[in-house]
């Protein structure tokens, strides 16, 4: 597909997106299963949840603007759970594994972040006000997702993780 304008790049955007949701989903249950903490799994429990219903939402946006829902291989995302497999399969403690699995699913979300604020942004500004709301939606439950992350880490599993092996 040749770009030719922003509306062009808007759509080859969503589908990269749409993909890398799509992908997300097959990664976040291989990463509760690694968790040992209750907490932990139960987050990445609620953002499958959550990401199913985002995969529903860009399933709109692509209604909306008339066309079919499909994804174009989001190589960045693949490249970054293919990091967080690759950390999986490292021989560590469960708190140090669970400190690491954050680290990762953290940059799926800060991946995730930069994608729906520039697709916010080319919606804005292509005037796709519907379109925007759903976007603007999925935006906030990532920020809100990032933030629960990082708050889990400082709270709790980091500190574990600190302290292992230093009895």
């Amino acid at each position: 597909m040749k770009l030719n304008n922003l509306n062009d790049l808007f759509i080859h955007e969503l589908k990269d997106i749409y993909n890398a949701e799509k992908q997300i989903t097959k990664a976040l249950p291989l990463m509760m299963k690694q968790a040992s903490s209750t907490q932990l799994k139960k987050a990445f429990e609620m953002h499958l949840g959550e990401t199913e219903k985002q995969i529903e939402r860009l399933e709109q946006v692509f209604d909306l603007l008339g066309m079919k829902a499909s994804g174009e291989k989001c190589k960045a995302m693949e490249g970054i759970i293919r990091e967080a497999q690759d950390m999986m399969s490292e021989n560590a403690d469960s708190e140090v594994m669970d400190a690491a699995l954050i680290a990762s699913a953290q940059r799926v979300e800060h991946y995730e972040i930069a994608g729906y604020g520039t697709l916010c942004t080319y919606a804005k500004q292509l005037g796709h006000k519907e379109v925007l709301n759903l976007l603007l939606m999925t935006l906030e439950e990532e920020k809100a997702t990032d933030l629960k992350l990082t708050d889990l880490a400082e709270s709790k599993i980091n500190i574990k993780a600190e302290h292992k092996g230093t009895k």
